[in-house]
C-alpha cells in the first residue's frame, strides 16, 4: 500500500492490520491531537469488502455512543480511502486478557456492562454487529478504562425476527447457527457476548480448537460447555452465561432479558439521565429527613446510591469525581445513622 496522502495529518506507526487495510496512529498538524486512521488501498477491494467498508462508513456515520468508536471524518484519493477515528490507546479485550490470563468477575462485570450499553443502543436502533470478538472490543484510557466495539464491516441493519443467510464473524466466536444453518437473526450476537464473557473468567473460549473442522465437530456434536462448579463466581454470572450459551437461538436469552439481567445492572448504569435521577432521589431522601420520616428518607438514601457509585467509578475528571465521592458518602454516613438510631 502506497502511503497515504493526508495534508493536514501527520501519519505515525502502524497500529493494526486487517485484510484490506492497515490503521495507523496519526497527529492532527493544527491541533496536535491523536487520531487512528485506518488506510484502505482501493485496488485491494474485492466487491465483498466494497460493501463491507461502505457499510462501515454508514454506520460510523449515525452511531454516537460514549462505548462505540467514534468516527471522526472519512476521506479518499485515487489510491486510498481513509476512516479517521478516535484513538484508542490501551489496546484491545484480547490483549488485555492474555495479559492477565484470567479476570476476576467484577472486572469482566465492568467490561461487559460496557459492551452491553453499546449493544442496547445498537438494539434500539435495528443494528447487528455479527463480529463481535475480543479482537473488535477496544480499550481507552482517560484516565478511567473504557471499552469501545469496533471494526462495523459485518454489521447490518436488522429487526429482531429479521433472518440473514450471509456467513459473517470469526468462527470461534459464530453462534452455531452460523456455522450449520447459514440461517441467523441478531440473537446470534448474544453467543458472541457468551464467550467473550466465558473467555474472560477462563482465559479461553468455551470450544477453543487447534483447527476450523475441530471446532464444527464439537458444534455439530452440541459438546458440553463446562462452567466448573469449583469457578470463583457468583451465581448471577453463571447464570448469565450459560443462558447465553444455549445453542438453539430460540431457548437463548433474550436480548430484553440480557440487558434486565443482575449481573449486568444496567439500570444504575453512569448516565446524564442517572445522574440526574440520582440527585432527584437523594433530594427526596433529604426532604424526607428533615420531617423525620426516617425509614423513607432511609430507603431514598440507599436507591440514590445504587446511582451514584457506577457514576464515580466512570467519572474521569478527577475534581468531578471527587465532589461526586464526597457527596455519595455524605449520604451514606446519614443513611447508616438512621439505620443506627431510628430503624
Amino acid at each position: 500500500m502506497s502511503m497515504p496522502k493526508l495534508t493536514d495529518y501527520e501519519l505515525l506507526e502502524m497500529i493494526g492490520s486487517g485484510s484490506y487495510s492497515v490503521v495507523h496512529r496519526a497527529k492532527h498538524k493544527d491541533t496536535k491531537l491523536s487520531f487512528a486512521i485506518k488506510c484502505v488501498a482501493k485496488a485491494n477491494l474485492s466487491k465483498s469488502s466494497t460493501d463491507n467498508l461502505l457499510r462501515e462508513i454508514k454506520l460510523l456515520k449515525t452511531l454516537k455512543h460514549q462505548h462505540i468508536v467514534e468516527m471522526i471524518d472519512f476521506r479518499w484519493d485515487e489510491k486510498n480511502i481513509y476512516i479517521i477515528m478516535e484513538l484508542c490507546n490501551a489496546g484491545n479485550l484480547s490483549t488485555y486478557i492474555k495479559r492477565h490470563f484470567t479476570l476476576p468477575e467484577t472486572t469482566c462485570k465492568f467490561f461487559m456492562k460496557q459492551l452491553a450499553s453499546a449493544m442496547q443502543y445498537m438494539r434500539s436502533n435495528n443494528i447487528s454487529h455479527f463480529d463481535l470478538k475480543p479482537q473488535n472490543l477496544l480499550l481507552i484510557k482517560s484516565p478511567n478504562l473504557m471499552l469501545k466495539v469496533a471494526d462495523f464491516g459485518f454489521a447490518q441493519y436488522l429487526t429482531p425476527n429479521e433472518e440473514n443467510t450471509v456467513i459473517k464473524g470469526s468462527p470461534l466466536y459464530m453462534a452455531p447457527e452460523i456455522l450449520l444453518k447459514h440461517c441467523y437473526n441478531p440473537s446470534a450476537d448474544l453467543w458472541s457476548i457468551g464467550v467473550i464473557l466465558y473467555e474472560c473468567i477462563f482465559g479461553r473460549a468455551p470450544y477453543s480448537s487447534k483447527t476450523l473442522d475441530e471446532l464444527l465437530q464439537k458444534i455439530k456434536a452440541k459438546q458440553k460447555i463446562t462452567i466448573s462448579s469449583t469457578a470463583a463466581i457468583s451465581l448471577d454470572c453463571r447464570d448469565i452465561m450459560t443462558r447465553l450459551l444455549i445453542h438453539d437461538p430460540d431457548k437463548r436469552i433474550s436480548f430484553q432479558q440480557f440487558f434486565e439481567h443482575p449481573f449486568l445492572d444496567l439500570k444504575h448504569d453512569a448516565s446524564d439521565e442517572n445522574l440526574a435521577k440520582a440527585i432527584q432521589i437523594v433530594t427526596i431522601a433529604v426532604e424526607k429527613d428533615e420531617k423525620k420520616n426516617y425509614r423513607e428518607a432511609y430507603y431514598a438514601y440507599c436507591e440514590g446510591l445504587q446511582y451514584f457509585v457506577p457514576l464515580i467509578a466512570a467519572e474521569s475528571d478527577e475534581n468531578k469525581r471527587k465532589l461526586l465521592q464526597e457527596r455519595a458518602t455524605t449520604y451514606m454516613e446519614r443513611a447508616e445513622e438512621i439505620q443506627r438510631s431510628f430503624l
